[in-house]
């Protein structure tokens, strides 16, 4: 039998967390991980533990196939269409079309040849009150790693 597709499992857990009436943050917190670690997870870019698979399964009521999907390592940004379609997720994909040569640059100048690293990364998203309108705060904190020759 194959396993659950991890975009079956993300849209299980995003039902099952509504029908629920829990948040993401306390399912991060249940499991002691990051938010957006824990949400990325949940909506299958990272493999979970066991142990927070079934506490998560838990929390939420999940079957025994879902809690195992959790497990599996995925095939990350595979399950999106490029360019996005949801308004959110293509304006961020608008500004590092816009800023990303810029961001690039300053990397560079800043640290030399190299990237940011997307594996030893953390992230993390905040509300900023602004009397304009609240301001979305999307922290990006990744290694540098320099190109070796």
């Amino acid at each position: 039998m194959s396993p659950m597709s991890k975009t079956d499992t993300a849209e299980i857990i995003r039902l099952a967390r509504f029908r629920a009436g829990v948040t993401w943050a306390a399912i991060a917190e249940r499991i002691d991980k990051a938010p957006a670690w824990t949400v990325a997870a949940l909506l299958g870019q990272h493999p979970m533990s066991a142990e927070d698979a079934n506490a998560v399964g838990e929390l939420l009521s999940l079957d025994a196939e879902v809690v195992e999907s959790l497990q599996i390592q995925p095939y990350r940004g595979s399950a999106e269409q490029v360019p996005p379609t949801d308004p959110t997720i293509y304006r961020l994909y608008e500004a590092l079309s816009v800023y990303g040569p810029a961001i690039k640059e300053l990397i560079h100048e800043e640290f030399g040849d190299g990237i940011m690293s997307a594996i030893n990364f953390k992230m993390d998203v905040q509300r900023r009150t602004d009397p304009t309108g609240d301001r979305v705060v999307i922290t990006l904190d990744g290694k540098f790693l320099d190109y070796n020759w």
